[in-house]
């Protein structure tokens, strides 16, 4: 059997720096040096190597759902959703409900926002 991890996540966005500065204002991500390309990709580093690619794509039509997401895990789920609730970023649950956490069979708790593309992020206390 092969062996894999997870590299980056990319996403498609209308305006790169405004999903840059959404990301590093929300999630607290630092830009790193785009090593691949002299393109307008902007990285970011989650953690851990891993890394969230921003590519401009301003004429691209952008379509989500919730099941279409990536998940973060913190220690401090409840300290991220005071600083979502500060800046004024809308949460649900899985279902939808606003303002909501949800917690799963398995005991995580989780949370879903969306970023200013559309993207769903899910943040959850599994670490």
């Amino acid at each position: 059997m092969l062996d894999f991890s997870i590299n980056h996540i990319a996403l498609s966005v209308k305006d790169v720096n405004e999903a840059v500065a959404f990301y590093q204002k929300v999630l607290g991500l630092k830009e790193i040096k785009n090593t691949a390309s002299n393109s307008k990709t902007r990285w970011l580093i989650l953690g851990q190597g891993k890394q969230l690619h921003l590519i401009p794509r301003p004429d691209a039509e952008i379509k989500t759902n919730k099941a279409v997401h990536f998940a973060l895990a913190t220690s401090q789920l409840d300290t991220f959703i005071k600083h979502l609730e500060t800046l004024n970023i809308d949460y649900s649950d899985w279902l939808g409900t606003p303002n909501k956490d949800y917690i799963r069979k398995d005991r995580i708790k989780q949370i879903y926002f969306q970023d200013n593309n559309g993207y769903w992020v899910e943040v959850n206390d599994d670490v």
